[in-house]
């Protein structure tokens, strides 16, 4: 397994993930009434730059064969009101109004928005790899915290970034759903030029 940066002919594989990754906040935020839609919605965001779901913001865990097996979708979190806008602006000229999205990130922080694996490559350690590859990202970024937001049903997912360092440091409401925000102070190598 490697990772490698997401390309045009990914959107129909990230498009699947992200809808595994957010479920009914896509639903909302695609406007979409059947998974079709949703899907089709998603890879529309995915194929235009500068929104929350474009393609420059995932990071791919790709098998032997370059078959993509999970994303990590990742945003500094100061950057989230201008990565949401576009999103509103595509609802809005559908006529669809009034769709919040929440502040899911806080703004000193590299945000992880998504994290999927198709479950035919789960169990195989890949959201600890693609987890670690948003740290190094961070890191390089300067960013000295990283978080995520997880549903507060999702124990098995709370475990594993548990076990990661990532502590709860609040809970938040997306969708109509509590949220346990999590996040991990990162150790920021010094540049060559400090």
């Amino acid at each position: 397994m490697h990772i490698r940066q997401s390309g045009s002919g990914d959107a129909e594989a990230v498009s699947r993930l992200v809808l595994l990754a957010i479920g009914d906040i896509a639903w909302r935020l695609t406007g979409g009434r059947t998974e079709e839609a949703v899907l089709a919605g998603l890879a529309e965001y995915y194929r235009n730059p500068g929104n929350r779901f474009s393609a420059e913001r995932h990071a791919l865990l790709a098998d032997g064969d370059n078959e993509v097996a999970g994303t990590i979708l990742c945003y500094g979190g100061g950057e989230a009101e201008a990565l949401y806008a576009p999103v509103a602006q595509k609802l809005s000229g559908a006529g669809i109004h009034g769709v919040v999205q929440e502040r899911e990130a806080d703004t000193d922080e590299y945000y992880i928005d998504a994290l999927a694996v198709f479950p035919a490559y789960r169990g195989r350690g890949c959201a600890k790899t693609l987890i670690g590859h948003a740290e190094a990202e961070a890191a390089r970024r300067g960013y000295g915290r990283i978080g995520l937001n997880v549903d507060v049903d999702k124990d098995q997912a709370y475990a594993l970034y548990a076990r990661l360092g990532f502590e709860e440091d609040k809970r938040i409401e997306i969708n109509g759903h509590p949220f346990r925000h999590m996040s991990k102070m990162l150790v920021l190598q010094p540049t060559d030029d400090s």
